[in-house]
């Protein structure tokens, strides 16, 4: 049953890469589209304020559907949506390829977790979930970087015509290879699944990913910009560049993967904490050799094990309802990401481009003192 774990997984490869190669292909797009890098930048907004307020709704109701069917429909719509994308002749018709797809992520990744269990059975069901993450990781080490080697070598256009032609594919194996999964015989209903956020606690968990995921893309929606501009690189060595950031977070993804079965909140604050020194780093390492890749090594490494980590911190917090808290965060995250896409586009407007790191900074060193806020909650609770 190997297979079908390993076709979720290259989907949910596409699936992310699809919301994040934009990064790297920004200054591309703003350029032929003509408008300036934050207006641009709030395509990255409309993903992630769409995934954020109908991830839980949509999730819930897509939930009825055979697994199957739901999957191959949301490649095909990433299929549809990248080629819009590609053709989009202004920022208008971008923001529409945009939006479409926002609306299948949620419902992809809370229920391909779910669907990989039901496929190996409940005592394999830890391994199945690591196989279907290691997607995520791969799409940041390989996905982004890659769409930003083709942008610069073919145009940003010719990524979306990859990413189409790769959606296309791997609905197709899906609807070879992947087996139906059956129907849960119980389901919770969707009132009692939001009657957990009456706990404070969980609240302050979904408020915390918020945060981080704030300060992360407050600066890494514009890394590519950065490194365009404040180092002088060309397009083909920022996409190597973006590589070696997504490489270093094999580490941090591993690193995270421990640290969050101890402490969960401690783990947040701890990762946090390194990633505000990368942060403030990076900007006045621009010139470095040295200390511009390991400027950005600490901040990939700690920023690839967040995701993990804040993941797992929800399901921790809510282990009566784990896929609606994974839910949560899928929608607390990409709100961080939107908010995240607007603070930088206004620091760079009223501050310029080398204050990103240190605005990051601020937000991700509000995130320590929360999540050490909430471990101290935690234990008077307890």
């Amino acid at each position: 049953m190997l297979l079908p774990i390993l076709l979720l997984a290259a989907a949910g490869f596409t699936v992310l890469t699809t919301e994040f190669v934009i990064v790297g292909l920004l200054p591309g797009i703003a350029r032929d589209l003509d408008v300036s890098i934050p207006q641009a930048g709030l395509l990255v907004t409309l993903f992630a304020f769409t995934v954020a307020c109908c991830g839980p709704f949509l999730t819930a109701w897509a939930a009825r559907f055979d697994r199957k069917r739901l999957f191959v429909g949301i490649l095909l719509l990433f299929a549809a949506s990248n080629a819009v994308a590609a053709m989009a002749s202004n920022i208008y018709v971008m923001g529409i390829a945009r939006l479409i797809p926002a609306l299948g992520l949620p419902v992809f990744w809370s229920l391909a977790s779910e669907t990989a269990v039901d496929i190996v059975g409940p005592a394999y069901a830890g391994r199945a979930i690591s196989k279907i993450s290691f997607g995520v990781v791969c799409a940041t080490v390989f996905g982004i970087p890659v769409g930003t080697l083709v942008g610069d070598a073919l145009g940003w256009r010719a990524a979306f015509w990859m990413l189409a032609a790769l959606a296309l594919a791997k609905a197709l194996l899906l609807v070879c290879y992947l087996p139906h999964t059956p129907r849960q015989t119980q389901a919770t209903s969707l009132l009692g699944q939001f009657g957990i956020l009456r706990s404070r606690l969980l609240q302050g968990h979904v408020l915390l990913s918020v945060l981080v995921f704030s300060g992360m893309f407050t600066a890494y929606t514009y890394l590519a910009d950065m490194l365009e501009r404040l180092a002088g690189f060309d397009g083909a060595t920022v996409g190597w560049y973006l590589m070696g950031f997504g490489a270093v977070g094999l580490i941090g993804n591993s690193l995270g993967g421990r640290a969050v079965d101890r402490h969960p909140l401690l783990a947040s604050a701890s990762f946090c904490a390194l990633m505000v020194i990368g942060l403030v780093a990076v900007v006045p390492s621009m010139q470095s050799p040295i200390g511009l890749p390991l400027a950005l090594a600490i901040w990939g490494s700690t920023q690839a094990a967040l995701f993990l980590v804040s993941h797992v911190r929800l399901i921790k917090a809510a282990p009566q309802a784990p896929a609606f808290a994974a839910s949560l965060n899928i929608a607390g995250a990409n709100l961080g990401i939107g908010l995240g896409a607007v603070i930088g586009g206004r620091v760079i407007d009223n501050l310029g481009l080398a204050n990103l790191g240190y605005a990051a900074g601020l937000l991700i060193g509000a995130s320590v003192l929360l999540a050490l806020w909430l471990t101290s909650k935690r234990f008077t609770a307890s």
